[in-house]
């Protein structure tokens, strides 16, 4: 068969299975979003939070319950990213704390929840807003938008630093200086100028720069060992992976598994919900996300250095690499 048939007929079969693969990607999470043992505080007299915990675990595997004291430790516990909310029993009925800066959909669902549970037993349920989205960005579109691009810039530089031949050490120079001047544009603007963001101000540009570090790392890495193949595995892995399974618009535990789980190891997922920690709970629950994304992004230029010292050896290595010419004398 000539070669251009067998072109034909690759992109004919796989152009729909790429198309198939995102759109189950894509769809199946968030065609599936629900709560799945998701940290849920409850506080107050221990006989009236009993009464509670019970309605709340007529949603089978729904929460996951945490008891607290009173109000102010169930605050404490929002704060600190422990639970993304709380039921308080009090005597004039009971009061829902969220936090709409953790997920404003989690915050959404759990107002509903509990409102009809509050509605069956002929109250009403008074909530309050413990971690509140900035007022530039009520819904936190913003912060949820902001993986794809993150991810897409991570891409771009490490199948650029590929396909322009840098190896070694320049490349490392390159993905490091590309993802910090990334980080620094990227917090000008969410932060800055869109006012989505409420931490320090720094700290959000080492955050979005480290996320964009770890996904060009490992573009580029792959890319090292394995050649430009190396960039289409790694976009892909990114893209059809760590995108939508990064639990951005909802929260991980509102995902079906495996996928809420997956996403937190891959950069996306990891920079979504280091980002929210830094920008609204003062670094709350940021060491395991932070150290995710700095794994990523060392095992990926270590990868870097390690292929371009191999291919320089391979070079080297190659019959008449070191071969002189002779010349007569006399």
């Amino acid at each position: 068969m000539p070669s251009r048939n067998r072109h034909v007929i690759a992109v004919v079969v796989l152009v729909p299975v790429l198309a198939a693969l995102a759109l189950w990607a894509f769809a199946w999470p968030a065609s599936r979003i629900a709560p799945r043992d998701l940290p849920l505080g409850v506080a107050g007299p221990p006989a009236a939070a009993a009464q509670v915990e019970r309605r709340l675990e007529r949603h089978e595997g729904a929460f996951e319950i945490h008891r607290y004291a009173d109000e102010a430790a169930a605050r404490d516990a929002i704060e600190d990213r422990n639970v993304y909310g709380a039921v308080v029993a009090t005597p004039q009925g009971p009061e829902l704390l969220t936090a709409s800066a953790a997920g404003p959909v989690v915050a959404q669902f759990l107002q509903e929840a509990v409102a009809q549970q509050a509605a069956a037993g002929g109250t009403q349920v008074e909530t309050v807003d413990v971690v509140p989205t900035p007022a530039g960005d009520p819904r936190g579109a913003v912060l949820n938008a902001a993986a794809l691009p993150l991810a897409l810039a991570g891409i771009a530089a490490g199948a650029l630093v590929t396909l322009l031949g840098l190896r070694g050490f320049r490349a490392v120079t390159a993905l490091l200086g590309a993802s910090a001047l990334v980080g620094v544009i990227a917090a000008g603007i969410a932060h800055s100028w869109l006012g989505a963001l409420g931490g320090d101000w720094w700290t959000e540009a080492s955050v979005l720069g480290l996320s964009t570090l770890a996904v060009g790392g490992a573009v580029a890495g792959l890319a090292a060992l394995l050649g430009t193949a190396g960039i289409g595995i790694g976009a892909a892995m990114v893209m059809l992976l760590g995108n939508p399974f990064s639990g951005a618009t909802s929260a991980p535990q509102m995902l079906p598994e495996p996928a809420g789980a997956i996403g937190q190891w891959l950069p996306p997922g990891a920079g979504t919900t280091l980002l929210r920690s830094v920008s609204f709970f003062d670094g709350a629950a940021a060491t395991g996300p932070a150290l995710t994304l700095t794994w990523w992004a060392v095992l990926g230029l270590g990868a870097v250095l390690l292929g371009g010292s191999l291919r320089a050896r391979k070079a080297g290595a190659e019959p008449g690499a070191d071969r002189r010419e002779l010349s007569t004398v006399g």
